[in-house]
């Protein structure tokens, strides 16, 4: 590993990859564990010990002590559900203030961008984006617009800016019609305990922190939320989020120079899911997906969302590791697919002119997925301990798959606990 250098570890698909296990997993090579984008739209589930963990915005990293974690500015924080959060780790025994620090230039999601969001889909009608109404896009939306509240603000003034703001967004509000404010009065003050609460935290200006670690010689992971096919710029876009997920993302949600980048390591499943709406080629309607679904416990980490799924797509995981710059892949739940006599991988599209391509196309509304049929291992692997047990037919399906992507697969996971990790040599 480059000392002084940042790896980056991201999702390759539509989110829901294992990435907090995998940051649980790589923590300890690591001095330094940092959240780049994203916000409490995103959970990251980690199991050992018998326990299991939901993190929304704190960095997975927090589990393996004394590491600095950080929140960086691309992130979009809502502190009553940052308070919620940190209380619930510090009630299992896990201290953060020592260890937690936010940036001051991440943005406040603030009780009224909840509202504005449902407001929004409401307005979209049939075209809506499936998006968790935790007021993500409308937090962006004036990040981009030059709006925003930020976390350094709660330290100075804050009062009037927060009303400035507050009494905008119920204009904005009104003029839609938006008449449903039911709860919002006790949303609006454990928001404001939250704030309270986020003031004990050391608020630093993160990518001064981030480049002195650097220049100390020590290394960082940048973990990533949600996947590359909600990229804002690269995702199946509208049905996208409403950051940059990609490893680009790790540069301006951290203010890391692209030089400082070492290696990217790109997650993906054994097969694929997606949450809400949105195109999705390889999607099965069929028993098979339902198996898929009921043996991958494939409901949302927080919103408990059934995930559709399907096989894995390799043109899709082509384009991401080439707009990521993937050095490595790691594959989670193989062990989903131990019990399948046939196993497919999508190697091709078919477009609406009968032509086909290995590209990802502008447009994947109307593709066709080409499919390849690769013989299932018929293996219960949760128990394994090396690769050396791995059954042939798998080492083929993972061979097929590096094949494909030109891109070596050297981490597998076979079940959600820290311990069914399987590093390859």
């Amino acid at each position: 590993m480059n000392t002084g250098k940042v790896d980056v570890l991201l999702g390759l698909q539509w989110g829901d990859e294992g990435k907090g296990k995998v940051v649980d997993v790589l923590t300890p090579k690591y001095d330094v564990v940092a959240r780049f984008q994203g916000g409490p739209n995103a959970g990251h589930t980690l199991e050992f010990e018998g326990q299991k963990y939901v993190l929304r915005s704190i960095p997975s990293g927090v589990f393996q002590g004394g590491k600095i974690n950080i929140i960086g500015n691309g992130v979009v924080l809502a502190p009553d559900l940052f308070m919620n959060e940190a209380k619930d780790l510090e009630k299992s025994g896990h201290e953060l203030q020592s260890r937690l620090h936010i940036s001051s230039k991440a943005h406040l999601i603030m009780p009224t961008h909840r509202i504005l969001d449902r407001a929004l889909e409401v307005a979209k009608g049939k075209a809506k984006v499936g998006t968790t109404g935790k007021g993500i896009g409308p937090t962006y939306t004036d990040k981009v617009s030059r709006n925003g509240l930020r976390v350094g603000d709660i330290l100075e003034g804050f009062e009037e800016k927060y009303a400035a703001h507050k009494e905008r967004h119920m204009k904005m509000l009104s003029s839609m019609g938006w008449t449903d404010f039911d709860g919002f009065e006790e949303t609006e003050k454990t928001w404001m305990e939250g704030v309270e609460f986020l003031r004990r935290f050391k608020i630093v200006d993160s990518e001064h922190e981030v480049n002195r670690t650097l220049k100390d010689g020590k290394s960082i992971l940048c973990e990533g939320a949600q996947g590359t096919m909600l990229d804002v710029d690269f995702g199946s876009y509208p049905f996208v989020t409403s950051s940059n997920t990609i490893c680009a993302g790790a540069c301006t949600g951290l203010g890391i120079g692209p030089n400082k980048v070492g290696n990217v390591l790109g997650i993906m499943k054994a097969y694929c899911t997606r949450v809400g709406s949105g195109p999705f080629p390889t999607e099965l309607f069929d028993d098979t997906g339902k198996r898929i679904r009921d043996l991958g416990h494939e409901y949302g980490a927080v919103t408990g969302r059934e995930r559709r799924c399907g096989w894995v797509d390799l043109v899709q995981l082509r384009y991401s590791i080439m707009v990521n710059g993937v050095t490595q892949l790691i594959m989670m739940k193989s062990d989903v697919l131990d019990d399948f006599d046939t196993i497919k991988a999508c190697v091709a599209y078919e477009l609406p002119d009968g032509s086909t391509t290995p590209d990802f196309p502008y447009d994947i509304n109307n593709v066709k997925p080409v499919y390849e049929e690769l013989e299932g291992w018929k293996t219960d692997m949760t128990r394994f301990t090396s690769e050396e047990e791995f059954p042939k037919a798998f080492n083929n399906y993972i061979k097929f798959i590096e094949d494909q992507l030109e891109t070596p697969i050297t981490i597998v996971s076979i079940g959600p606990d820290r311990s069914q990790t399987i590093i390859r040599k």
